[in-house]
């Protein structure tokens, strides 16, 4: 067992165990175990399971766990169970070998610097079928799983070209704040970071972007527990060299949930380093919505005639901020955004990509595919970039993040499609 991985079980896994009192409510709660028999579900798997096992060898059905996190979020003792089973994951694949697909299809950084020179050719290959079977043959990435579209640049390409920063000069100075964007917003997801810039920048802020790279999340969701300490440490190096006393935002609310709490609370990273960026970092919805309530943002935005289903992903809820999305589009007249209500979309991370468990993923989501349809078969708004991935490729209607309304709602421009 490697020593990342020791730290992380000694300190964490059984911290809370004992407050389990078998109420069963992470069971029923639980978006996987509802939809497959492959699954006994996070109660078994975790608390009452890790009792037994301390550290040995586990069940296998333990990697049927989509490590959405909710049976930690709706826990009324206050079991980590989801950061449990995460601990117990990562032992049971040291022990027997991590698969390949786990370790290639974690390296997102990488995929996203091979394909943008070569994006229109990547994206036309990767939407022939016949192409799509082989590699899930070989790979083990279902053929019919939601795959990133390319950009022919990066967003590092489009900040540097652009000359940097460019504050609004109408309104008063805010000052420097950091932008982390994180490997989707770098590569695939570059609009929503433009538009991000462009709000902050609109609101009178000097927007930093340090060179940077990936946070680890695709790889301690994998159990790769040692390189996406690696990655962590490093991405927190890159951020605090912008400055060790300026707010950190961001638009990829996964990454910024791995920064807040996974990297520490799964993984047992325990880091000044860490612990100085996860207390500065802001999601960009949380970000706008303490303006806002600090009586410091501006709402003259223009209409937009809207009604949209509203999707919160697990990774927003599990940081405890509630739902700041929802609280900002009700300022923007006539949007309506319909909460989803649902617990999960599915894909949680790379969990609904594997070929052994896309349909499970899809079953997860189909009641949140349907819903986003019936409302609005155009448009639907989420906060994570796989998410969107998800509910966009399984339900036919465009996602997109909520901060495209808000760039829309200033007169920044943009129309609401990729």
């Amino acid at each position: 067992m490697s020593s990342s991985l020791d730290h992380a079980r000694a300190s964490l896994a059984r911290a809370s165990l004992d407050q389990c009192v078998k109420c069963t409510i992470c069971e029923t709660q639980c978006p996987v175990a509802a939809v497959t028999p492959l699954f006994p579900g996070p109660k078994y798997v975790g608390p009452q399971a890790e009792r037994l096992r301390d550290g040995k060898p586990v069940d296998y059905s333990l990697d049927y766990c989509s490590g959405c996190g909710i049976c930690t979020t709706v826990c009324p003792q206050g079991v980590k169970i989801a950061e449990i089973n995460a601990q117990a994951r990562a032992v049971m694949k040291e022990d027997h070998g991590f698969p390949i697909r786990d370790r290639l299809i974690t390296q997102t950084e990488l995929e996203g610097m091979l394909l943008t020179p070569v994006a229109p050719v990547a994206n036309a290959a990767l939407s022939v079928k016949p192409l799509r079977k082989v590699i899930q043959a070989v790979v083990g990435v279902h053929a019919d799983a939601p795959v990133p579209v390319a950009k022919t640049r990066s967003f590092a390409g489009w900040f540097k070209k652009r000359g940097g920063s460019t504050p609004n000069p109408k309104v008063p100075a805010r000052g420097p704040v950091v932008f982390f964007h994180g490997c989707a917003g770098g590569y695939f997801e570059v609009e929503t970071s433009k538009q991000t810039i462009e709000v902050l920048e609109h609101l009178g802020y000097e927007v930093l972007v340090p060179k940077q790279g990936c946070c680890g999340l695709a790889q301690q969701s994998n159990g790769l527990f040692d390189g996406a300490t690696d990655k962590v440490l490093k991405l927190c190096d890159d951020l605090r060299s912008a400055g060790r006393d300026l707010t950190i935002i961001s638009s990829s609310g996964s990454c910024t949930g791995m920064l807040k709490h996974e990297a520490h609370e799964i993984m047992g990273v325990d880091d000044s380093r860490l612990t100085d960026v996860g207390t500065r970092i802001r999601d960009i919805m949380e970000f706008l919505l303490e303006l806002y309530e600090a009586g410091e943002l501006p709402t003259d935005f223009k209409p937009i005639e809207l009604t949209a289903v509203y999707h919160a992903p697990c990774q927003l809820k599990s940081q405890g901020m509630g739902q700041p999305a929802m609280e900002i589009l009700k300022l923007i007249p006539g949007v309506e955004a319909v909460e989803s209500g649902a617990t999960c979309c599915g894909i949680a991370g790379t969990y609904g990509l594997k070929k052994e468990k896309y349909e499970i993923a899809q079953a997860v989501g189909k009641p949140l595919f349907e819903m986003v349809r019936d409302t609005n078969p155009d448009l639907a708004l989420c906060d994570t970039e796989t998410c969107r991935w998800q509910i966009e490729k399984s339900s036919g209607v465009e996602t997109v993040h909520p901060i495209v309304l808000l760039h829309r709602a200033y007169g920044l421009g943009g129309v609401l499609t990729r």
